[in-house]
């Protein structure tokens, strides 16, 4: 929760700057520092699922059942958003599923949809996500009650490889570290690739 504050502290502090005109214009003007931003991110999230490569042995042990988990999630968030965008006549269809393909990973997704949809978007984006994985750190005790132990690995995203991974453990058992270990990697993956598509539009 500490690292999200900071984020969203982060987040406030270039709006004001920005607002000042505080910032040296290659940030103000330029798409190419965000695109290559972009890029670090990319390859960063590769360093970081290619390092885990503990986790691929142990899910190979839980057979195909374990993809089920992050096409739920999939299936669940993008028909939520789906939804969501009749009540959001002024964006488009396919603006409001890119914020939606965000699961919860605000800083690719904000970055990206800012480059291709403007900084509006870019910051419901941020902000939208940032209350998905708030809402597993919060709510988790209650998540799980009543929506079972799977829950909060499906409400997490591609947060539950990091952020709110000690959440799950907490509230869900250790028998589910591995398999939200592989739906945060997943999911992770998968961020770039649904963007991309929703974008294209």
């Amino acid at each position: 929760m500490k690292q999200s504050l900071l984020f969203l502290a982060l987040f406030a502090a270039g709006v004001l700057l920005s607002l000042t005109g505080r910032l040296p214009h290659f940030l103000l003007d330029g798409n190419d520092f965000s695109r290559w931003t972009l890029y670090l991110l990319l390859f960063l999230v590769g360093i970081q699922i290619g390092a885990s490569r503990g986790v691929f042995s142990i899910v190979r042990s839980f057979g195909f059942r374990i993809m089920l988990i992050p096409l739920a999630t999939t299936v669940g968030t993008f028909a939520g958003v789906a939804l969501v965008s009749f009540a959001l006549p002024g964006r488009t269809f396919f603006d409001v599923m890119s914020v939606g393909a965000g699961f919860a990973y605000y800083s690719l997704s904000s970055i990206l949809i800012s480059e291709y949809r403007g900084a509006e978007l870019g910051a419901v984006a941020l902000i939208a996500n940032i209350i998905r994985e708030f809402t597993v750190l919060v709510f988790a005790p209650w998540i799980v009650r009543y929506f079972g132990k799977l829950s909060p690995i499906c409400a997490g995203g591609a947060t539950t490889m990091d952020t709110t991974l000690p959440i799950i453990t907490r509230f869900s058992g250790s028998d589910y570290v591995v398999i939200a270990l592989f739906h945060g990697m997943l999911i992770d993956f998968s961020v770039p690739l649904w963007l991309g598509l929703f974008l294209s539009f």
